[in-house]
């Protein structure tokens, strides 16, 4: 662990040596020191908004750069599930997208996964502002719409409740559990 932290140490004196030779080219962006246990070195943060990404659609280029981070903030969640879905939605319906339609999407994408996912999915109701938030209404729409069309309901949950059913979830015999796979 002590070495660890003495090349955190190393990587933030080379990096804040960087900044002061490119200051000229640095936008000003408030930094947060290492932290032990931290992953990145740096957290950036533009005018106080943790995560959030500045949006710019002066030109081709900026807009370009734009659709490419949210597309792949979109896939690359971690997340199988919601990168499938959140992912091809996202790539489907970027480029119709105003500068409002983009902020909903970036809310959105700042989400948690797991409540992201159990809301989409109507395991749990989501809060009131995100329910108001108009990219999730339609993703919503778009899953539990897929989930009816292709999903018996014997095979799901109940709306409001969490999927714990196992793989083995309709027992032949009138004693077994009703949900999971004992």
């Amino acid at each position: 662990m002590a070495s660890f932290l003495r090349t955190l140490t190393a990587a933030r004196r080379v990096l804040n040596a960087t900044a002061v030779i490119n200051s000229s080219s640095v936008s000003p962006l408030r930094s947060s020191p290492i932290r032990a246990g931290s992953a990145s070195l740096y957290t950036s943060m533009s005018n106080g908004d943790s995560g959030t990404i500045p949006i710019d659609l002066s030109d081709e280029e900026s807009k370009r750069r734009l659709f490419n981070r949210l597309l792949y903030r979109s896939k690359q969640r971690g997340y199988l599930e919601l990168d499938l879905v959140l992912g091809r939605w996202v790539e489907e319906h970027i480029h119709s997208m105003d500068e409002n339609g983009i902020k909903a999407l970036v809310n959105v994408l700042d989400l948690e996964n797991p409540d992201l996912w159990k809301w989409l999915t109507g395991q749990e109701q989501p809060p009131d502002a995100v329910c108001q938030n108009p990219v999730f209404c339609e993703l919503r729409d778009k899953i539990v719409n897929n989930l009816n069309s292709h999903a018996t309901p014997e095979t799901r949950a109940l709306l409001g409740q969490p999927w714990v059913r196992g793989w083995d979830d309709i027992k032949k015999n009138p004693g077994a559990p009703i949900v999971g796979n004992q």
